[in-house]
């Protein structure tokens, strides 16, 4: 059991991962595309809890402006 609860916090950790590396290489709209497919797919294997957590990760992620560490806005096309 406690094997299983390691392996759905690591599943969890890695579409974090994933989609935080999207929001940062990806345009916006193949950005949201990604979100909703690692979603999807994530639904199928992760808690109910978690899936939550990572949904609000996810929105959370949808919200947040392009800003680099200048405080400019960036567009990466």
């Amino acid at each position: 059991m406690n094997m299983k609860v390691s392996l759905l916090s690591e599943l969890l950790m890695a579409c974090k991962d994933l989609i935080a590396d999207a929001k940062i290489g990806c345009a916006d709209l193949v950005f949201k595309d990604v979100c909703l497919d690692i979603l999807a797919k994530a639904r199928l294997v992760l808690t109910a809890e978690q899936f939550e957590d990572l949904r609000d990760f996810a929105s959370q992620c949808l919200k947040e402006d392009d800003v680099s560490v200048s405080g400019r806005r960036v567009r990466i096309r």
